[in-house]
């Protein structure tokens, strides 16, 4: 029988005698479903050469289990040929790097298998009530989520969280009849300096004005996604995401996004035989909601940049009609110099992966906190100590409260297909929630 449907011959990544069918109503059942970069730090055999080697998902699961809050884990893929590789990357950083980790995990499909819908053999082993984590090619996450929300499991996927406005509207109406909370993992909401920009902007700068944000990463990453560059999502669904969410986050109930207009660079991605842009830039137009005056937003991502102290550039000046602030996410005043390695600026509120006496201590970090604060929530649902509309309070960036955000980066994708041709955002009779997205009419 094959692994991927028979819990006693499913593939483990750990030996723990803790069994994979446990049930604990105190502790979240945990699907992963992707395998890449960010769950595990695996890419192309060997670790990632970014800031995210040890990965982030896996390694954050695994110590929540640790915590207690956690109890069965399971990882699903498309390619089981690649768990062997992955179970030696994860007990060589992981398992051997810090005390206590449980690797005990679930895989799917099975070791010999390449199955592109694992995912729906492997979510009937969970139960309503359970966790799925999606971090997978970007024009995927609108399938697995709904096969998810059918379940009756709670859903966190990574930005974007689709990349249509239809498909996001389809998961809040399907998360709404299961009663399920669905988010999207936008880490940078629980970095303590845009978390107070955030704050600061909303109560003291006043209406919005202008905002200039630019997040890249180094050329080689358009071999870490060569899988899916350019054929299946872009640059800025990858990397604008992340300022676009920060924008609607703050804005909220201040300003609407009300038109977009997409440009771009070229060459360096075809040159390699990929059809894709090198860097996104999108031009938004946002209305002040109590007076409609205008505010401008310039969000630019790229994927072609040399390799340097960082492996991302990211930061942003936002400025109301009160003030300014500017914030450098990628230079926190700490740098490393060690031999046989390059010169660093590094960032340990992203992720700090040296342990503290043998132990991992990174649950300080906002790449951990993300996920366990979504992790508290679907307790605390599950619980019945709190609803799925209370975290529709900003606490999390639940599909209910990021539909703006779809509604500029699928603007933004349209208007490049046109040409540069402006793309205006319609709302509903709430002047609030974005229903449809139309050509500028000149």
């Amino acid at each position: 029988m094959d692994a991927a449907t028979d819990s006693s011959k499913r593939p483990k990544l750990g030996s723990s005698s803790s069994s994979s069918s446990s049930s604990n109503k105190n502790k979240a059942n945990v699907l992963m479903v992707g395998t890449g970069e960010y769950t595990t730090g695996y890419v192309g055999g060997t670790a990632a050469d970014s800031d995210k080697g040890s990965g982030v998902v896996a390694l954050t699961m695994f110590d929540l289990r640790r915590r207690e809050k956690v109890d069965r884990v399971g990882m699903c893929g498309v390619n089981g040929t690649k768990f062997p590789g992955i179970r030696n990357h994860m007990q060589k950083n992981i398992g051997d790097v810090y005390k206590d980790m449980d690797l005990t995990c679930d895989t799917y499909p099975s070791d010999t298998t390449i199955n592109p819908t694992a995912y729906l053999d492997a979510i009937q082993t969970y139960q309503p009530g359970d966790v799925a984590i999606i971090f997978t090619p970007d024009d995927t996450h609108y399938d697995i989520a709904m096969a998810c929300i059918e379940r009756g499991m709670h859903v966190m996927v990574t930005k974007p969280i689709v990349q249509t406005l239809e498909q996001h509207i389809k998961l809040i109406e399907a998360a709404k009849q299961k009663n399920v909370l669905v988010a999207m993992e936008v880490h940078k909401r629980w970095d303590p300096f845009y978390a107070d920009a955030r704050d600061r902007a909303r109560s003291q700068l006043g209406n919005f004005q202008y905002m200039y944000a630019y997040m890249s990463q180094p050329k080689h990453q358009l071999e870490t996604f060569k899988a899916w560059a350019g054929k299946s999502s872009d640059i800025s669904y990858y990397l604008n995401s992340h300022h676009i969410d920060f924008s609607e986050w703050t804005l909220e109930g201040i300003a609407r996004p009300i038109r977009v207009t997409g440009t771009s660079s070229t060459g360096i991605a075809t040159s390699k035989g990929m059809n894709t842009e090198d860097s996104i830039t999108l031009t938004v137009q946002w209305e002040n909601m109590n007076d409609k005056s205008l505010g401008c937003a310039v969000y630019t991502s790229s994927w072609v940049a040399p390799k340097s102290d960082v492996h991302s550039q990211q930061r942003f000046l936002y400025m109301g009609t009160n003030g300014e602030i500017n914030v450098d996410q990628a230079h926190r005043g700490m740098t490393l110099a060690c031999d046989g390695k390059p010169f660093a600026s590094v960032n340990p509120l992203f992720m700090k992966y040296t342990p503290t006496n043998g132990m991992f201590s990174g649950q300080a970090s906002y790449g951990v906190k993300s996920f366990e604060v979504f992790i508290d929530a679907c307790l605390a649902v599950n619980a019945g100590t709190r609803t799925v509309e209370d975290f529709d309070d900003g606490s999390l960036a639940t599909a209910r409260t990021t539909v703006q955000g779809t509604a500029i980066l699928e603007a933004g994708r349209r208007s490049l297909d046109a040409d540069g041709r402006p793309m205006d955002i319609v709302y509903g009779d709430d002047g609030h929630t974005p229903v449809d997205i139309c050509p500028h009419e000149f």
